[in-house]
């Protein structure tokens, strides 16, 4: 049984639904038997991976998000987060172009820690407040996932798997997939958002029982991010 999770870095309702799906397949008599894809998806690819902002300042001029709702929203998006065992540090947060990072996600797929490497840029960017469209940053995550320095260091420095990446996000775009994080279960069904550990678990135990069919959504609208921001 396969599932394939279209995520970006910086949304954090991408990392809530990491922790409840891989919370709700660690319940389940079959988790072995599931091979889980990581597929890449940019909220924003307009972004200069040269620069970088804080969390209210793009919500302030990005999304014209007035300061005191955009604190609103992060902090309700704390109160999740923290039923999930994450302790969100907006703050500390940078908002970049993730395409970078995404190409150390493929890297890591090589190595089979593409979810170890997810892991460790969600950390990055929301608990460590780094910058993962900085290279010396991705190398040192990909380093602590025990992968070779300079091979890290000339992915992200050529073209190598740029048409990963780009394959992912038209993939999604064909699919109409336009929010993240997107869940496809082995080809059948569709959970969209960060849904609770328990909607993860009858959704795959669901699938598991059936064969492989064009997938549909069977989710109840779960928070999500998508290019023109976050809804609870």
């Amino acid at each position: 049984m396969k599932v394939e999770i279209w995520s970006d870095v910086m949304c954090p309702f991408c990392y809530i639904g990491k922790h409840n799906f891989e919370q709700a397949l660690e319940k389940l008599p079959f988790k072995d038997e599931v091979e889980v894809e990581w597929k890449s998806f940019q909220l924003d690819p307009t972004l200069d991976p040269k620069e970088t902002k804080t969390t209210i300042e793009y919500f302030k001029e990005k999304k014209g998000v007035a300061e005191n709702q955009a604190q609103q929203m992060m902090g309700q998006v704390a109160q999740m987060g923290a039923m999930a065992g994450i302790d969100f540090d907006f703050k500390k947060a940078l908002i970049t172009n993730t395409f970078s990072a995404h190409k150390l996600i493929h890297l890591a797929k090589k190595y089979n820690k593409a979810s170890e490497a997810e892991e460790a840029l969600f950390e990055s960017h929301f608990l460590e407040g780094e910058n993962v469209g900085d290279i010396n940053i991705l190398v040192s995550i990909a380093e602590k996932l025990g992968i070779d320095q300079e091979e890290t260091r000339q992915v992200l420095s050529s073209d190598q798997f740029d048409n990963e990446v780009n394959h992912d996000i038209s993939e999604a775009k064909n699919n109409g997939i336009s929010g993240v994080p997107f869940f496809v279960l082995n080809g059948k069904y569709a959970v969209s958002g960060a849904q609770p550990v328990q909607a993860f678990e009858e959704a795959l135990q669901q699938t598991y029982k059936e064969t492989v069919s064009p997938f549909k959504d069977i989710s109840k609208g779960g928070s999500s991010c998508d290019a023109d921001g976050c809804s609870i």
